[in-house]
C-alpha cells in the first residue's frame, strides 16, 4: 500500500464512506493495473457508495414495514387457482395506483393468498423507495384504543399516517364497537391522498353492517371504496399443499 493509498483510506474513513472503503482495494487494483482512468476510478468509487447507501435505506425500509413473511410478487404460485385474476393482480406490480395515491382491496375465501399479495406489493414499493406498514388490523384498533388510555392517541395515529403505504390485513374480521369504527374513520380520513392495502374474507359490499353507526359506514366505507382496486381473489385454499410431510406418518388400516 503506497503513502497516497493509505491517506485515501484515511480520509474515506473520515467522512463515512464506508462503501468505498468496502470495494477499495479491488478498485485500486484496477487503477494499478490500468484498468480504471482517474476519472474512471472516481466515478466506480462513488456508484459503490451509492449502492451501498441504497441498499442500507432499502433494509431499514424492509425492517420498518414490519411484514410477517418477506415475500415478493414473483414468487407467488398463481397456478394455484385458475380463478385468481392474475393479470390484474401483475398489473398492481407496476404500482401506478400507489404514485395515483389510490388503494387495493384484496378480498376472498382463507387460504388463497390475500396476505401474500398484499406483502408482495407492498415489498415492490419499498424497492422503489416508498416507506410502508404492514399490521393486522385488530392490532391496529387495539393500538389506537391504548392511545386514548394513556393520552398518546395523536401520535399513535400520525405513526399510522405516516407510511406511504400502509397494510391493514385481515379487515372487517368481526363487528366493530363505535369507538373501533371512530378511529378507523379518522384514521382512513387522516390517510386521504396515502395508499391502503387492505386484505378480507369479506366483500366490501359486506362491511356495512359491521358499523354500528351507518353514518360513519357510509362515509367511510364509500370514501375507501370508491378510490380502491377491487381484487376478488378466488379458488380452493392451498395451504394443505404447502403443509409439511411428515415422514413418521404410517398408512392408515382401514
Amino acid at each position: 500500500m503506497t503513502v497516497m493509498d493509505a491517506a485515501l483510506r484515511e480520509s474515506l474513513k473520515a467522512l463515512r464512506l464506508s462503501g468505498m472503503l468496502e470495494t477499495l482495494d479491488a478498485r485500486l487494483a484496477q487503477a494499478h493495473g490500468g484498468e480504471l482512468g482517474h476519472l474512471d476510478f472516481l466515478q466506480v468509487l462513488c456508484q459503490d457508495e451509492i449502492t451501498r447507501r441504497e441498499t442500507v435505506a432499502f433494509q431499514r425500509r424492509l425492517q420498518r414495514a414490519k411484514f410477517e413473511q418477506q415475500v415478493t410478487l414473483e414468487e407467488f404460485d398463481f397456478t394455484a387457482s385458475s380463478k385468481l385474476p392474475a393479470a390484474q393482480i401483475r398489473d398492481l406490480g407496476a404500482l401506478r395506483w400507489l404514485h395515483a395515491g389510490e388503494s387495493v382491496i384484496l378480498f376472498g375465501p382463507v387460504g388463497v393468498g390475500k396476505t401474500h399479495i398484499a406483502q408482495a406489493l407492498g415489498h415492490l414499493a419499498v424497492r422503489q423507495g416508498a416507506h410502508v406498514r404492514f399490521a393486522k388490523t385488530s392490532r391496529i384498533l387495539a393500538d389506537l384504543a391504548g392511545g386514548h388510555a394513556d393520552r398518546t392517541w395523536e401520535k399513535r395515529i400520525r405513526e399510522l399516517v405516516r407510511p406511504d403505504v400502509l397494510i391493514l390485513d385481515d379487515f372487517a374480521m368481526r363487528q366493530m364497537s363505535a369507538a373501533q369504527a371512530d378511529d378507523l374513520y379518522e384514521l382512513v380520513s387522516e390517510r386521504q391522498g396515502r395508499s391502503l392495502i387492505i386484505t378480507s374474507n369479506r366483500a366490501p359490499s359486506d362491511w356495512y353492517p359491521l358499523f354500528p353507526n351507518p353514518v360513519v359506514a357510509e362515509s367511510l366505507l364509500d370514501r375507501l371504496i370508491n378510490t380502491s382496486h377491487q381484487v376478488i381473489m378466488n379458488g380452493p385454499s392451498y395451504r394443505p399443499n404447502k403443509r409439511p410431510k411428515n415422514r413418521t406418518d404410517k398408512p392408515s388400516i382401514k
